[in-house]
């Protein structure tokens, strides 16, 4: 790191015993990463990541989502019930314990991999640890390097944030679904949180009493600049990457994963899109569920595609063929053995994962209208008993769960679309013998009508609608809960599920072991070069540096964008490049402020030789005094089979600018109270 630029200490960057930059990068909700940006617990993270929250405070008549916010002060910044955000506290190395336990036998191997012993492993040293008690401490232990190593975290979870900023979808999401995963990238993808903490800057839940967090570590921010070549880093969550699969496992993510992802995907969309654009409140109530499922729809095509044109399954072949070698060099039968004895598990789970992503993309992900057949169960059970206490406080119960149904976010009629479209998808796509047994009943009653099916369905549910759920409620009976669709419909995908998850279930311990002893064969061919173990949503570093990219013949790409290219792109008819007048004002004025390049533009976007993935989404992009010069939120198309195989050459990240998030927030949001909180280096 100090050879690529870097001019900072390893403490400074991660130190168990005192302030680093650690402190202020932490997991933003539950799938991102964000930054603190000033000392008053201000949160830089994607308008991706923020994107829920933005729709949570929406509505027609305050459509944050098109307008975008900004709270001019801090009794204008949004309460946003559900949201955290955590930090990493302290890391400690537990692999000698859990070594320990099965050497002993307390556990198998196969045990030590399970949920159950590690959150029993977490709770236990959590209850000898001098951060027992403290408030929002919550112990995670994870297995590294496929189980050859363990490490403990504690987590300090703040569940108080506010919305400060969001710039509307037209600069935030600029470039839609059409630039997702593209260069050249011109979206403005940045929005902005504030930590609220009680008196003495501890977790509370909210309150009016509460103040924002005096951060111990804030990044400086600096808008000097920067050019090819410089050094960045990324300091983040990365979600999950896969980077020791054999080539039977590259084949089985594209065929049984990625494939029948991106065929129910595109169909689901397709209804959604259509009736997003017919209605504000649908458009609303969707937003986040589309962006979310459109986000790994395109992924996996990407994914696909990058596998095949980027040889990622030579590059595999060619690793077991030199693993083969160094197997025998070693005279190490179990590495000898190792990739055939994961073909042949692979073999058998491909089959049974194709199936299950159909049923969870189709029915468990791609159909919202579901109950909780056990509460129809609890119900029945009370109701032959005739307990009447019980009747009665179930009968809270289905109310709740008809509110959880019909949140401000469901639309049934719209779902019922969706329902029509999927029921007939999954049985073009799975043999009527692999169906869950709704298929069956849909056959015999319906006559194979699924459209009619569907309407009787979401007409007639006791969950279909108030009137339904009242009449069942006044007189519940066994009857109504043994003829109600939904019930037998959601019960019968579960049912599939749990099949598919008892055959599966022992094969994935099967493979667990034999990974483990791949991957630690493939460090020990690897030395003495250290291996870094596959992303798991632990906070990471990445470095390299500012660089632009030949991603095919006769086609080079500039390591920045700028916002001529937001006026180059701009469509007034394309919802996806709408550009907001006071943008496109101060963009033919040239009215950048101190945030413009030497020659007057105004750069959006940068590149990096990072690598990231998932979950990274709003990490700082770092240079090397420690400051932030950027945002992350993408990778680019031609790298997307980077989870699997890194591709030095094509691998970029793509970042926000800076200064640009800096320029909307002064021109655009008139936030230059945020801006003077900030500690800015010029």
């Amino acid at each position: 790191m100090k050879k690529q630029g870097l001019k900072l200490n390893a403490a400074d960057l991660y130190n168990p015993n005192g302030v680093s930059l650690k402190d202020a990068v932490g997991i933003f909700g539950r799938g991102c990463t964000g930054e603190i940006i000033s000392a008053e617990g201000l949160v830089l993270t994607n308008h991706h990541c923020g994107y829920g929250s933005i729709q949570q405070h929406s509505s027609v008549e305050h459509d944050y989502l098109t307008d975008g916010f900004w709270a001019t002060s801090r009794d204008k910044e949004l309460v946003t019930p559900g949201l955290t955000f955590t930090f990493i506290e302290r890391i400690e190395d537990v692999t000698d314990i859990v070594n320990a336990k099965i050497a002993s036998k307390e556990i198998t191997e196969t045990q030590s991999f399970t949920g159950k012993f590690l959150n029993s492993l977490a709770q236990e040293l959590y209850e000898k640890s001098d951060l027992k008690g403290k408030k929002g401490i919550v112990p995670q232990a994870l297995p590294f390097y496929a189980g050859n190593r363990f490490y403990m975290f504690y987590k300090k979870v703040y569940s108080d944030l506010r919305m400060v900023a969001a710039p509307p979808s037209s600069v935030g999401k600029f470039g839609g679904e059409t630039d997702n995963w593209m260069w050249p990238r011109h979206t403005g993808d940045f929005s902005m949180f504030r930590i609220y903490a009680d008196a003495n800057g501890e977790p509370a839940d909210y309150s009016p009493e509460n103040v924002p967090l005096k951060t111990k570590k804030h990044l400086p921010i600096s808008i000097k600049g920067l050019k090819e070549g410089d050094y960045a880093m990324i300091m983040g969550f990365p979600g999950s990457t896969s980077r020791y699969l054999t080539v039977s496992e590259v084949k089985e993510r594209m065929d049984a994963t990625n494939s029948p992802r991106i065929r129910i995907r595109g169909v689901r969309q397709d209804v959604l899109i259509k009736e997003m654009n017919a209605s504000d409140k649908v458009r609303i109530q969707y937003a986040s569920k589309y962006a979310g499922s459109s986000n790994y729809w395109k992924n996996s095509i990407g994914m696909n595609k990058a596998i095949i044109d980027n040889d990622v399954l030579g590059a595999k072949a060619d690793q077991e063929n030199k693993f083969a070698a160094f197997a025998k060099e070693q005279n190490n039968e179990a590495y000898s053995k190792a990739v055939k004895e994961i073909d042949e598990v692979v073999a058998k789970t491909s089959p049974l994962k194709y199936q299950r992503t159909c049923l969870i993309e189709a029915f468990l992900n791609g159909i919202e209208f579901g109950v909780s057949y056990t509460m129809f169960d609890k119900m029945k059970e009370a109701i032959a008993k005739k307990e009447a206490s019980k009747i009665d406080s179930l009968k809270a119960d289905f109310k709740k769960m008809y509110e959880r149904i019909h949140d401000k976010d469901y639309d049934h009629e719209v779902d019922r679309k969706v329902a029509k479209a999927m029921f007939p998808l999954y049985a073009e796509m799975i043999p009527a013998e692999q169906r869950p047994d709704i298929y069956h009943f849909i056959e015999k009653e319906y006559k194979g009508n699924y459209n009619k099916f569907v309407d009787d369905m979401y007409n007639n549910s006791i969950m279909a609608n108030e009137q339904n759920l009242a009449k069942f409620l006044k007189k519940p009976t066994a009857k109504a809960l043994n003829a109600d669709l939904c019930n037998r419909y959601y019960r019968s995908a579960y049912n599939k599920y749990t099949e598919l998850a008892k055959e599966l279930d022992p094969l994935s311990d099967e493979l667990d072991l034999v990974h483990k002893t791949y991957v630690r064969g493939l460090g020990e061919m690897k030395a003495p070069v250290p291996s870094y173990p596959d992303a798991n949503f632990t906070i990471r570093l990445t470095y390299g540096n500012v660089k632009a990219y030949s991603p095919r013949d006769a086609v080079h790409y500039k390591y920045y964008t700028t916002t001529n290219g937001i006026l180059e792109k701009e469509n007034p008819d394309d919802r996806e490049f709408i550009v907001p007048a006071k943008l496109k004002e101060l963009i033919e004025k040239k009215d950048f402020g101190r945030y413009a390049l030497p020659n007057g533009e105004m750069p959006v976007c940068f590149l990096t030789t990072n690598d990231i993935t998932g979950g990274n989404s709003g990490s700082p992009v770092i240079n090397e005094n420690g400051e932030l010069i950027g945002c992350a939120f993408d990778g680019n198309w031609e790298s997307l089979s980077g989870d699997i195989n890194f591709n030095n050459d094509l691998q970029r990240c793509i970042n926000l600018d800076i200064r640009y998030v800096l320029f909307v927030l002064d021109k655009l949001g008139n936030c230059g109270h945020l801006i003077d909180e900030m500690t800015i280096v010029e």
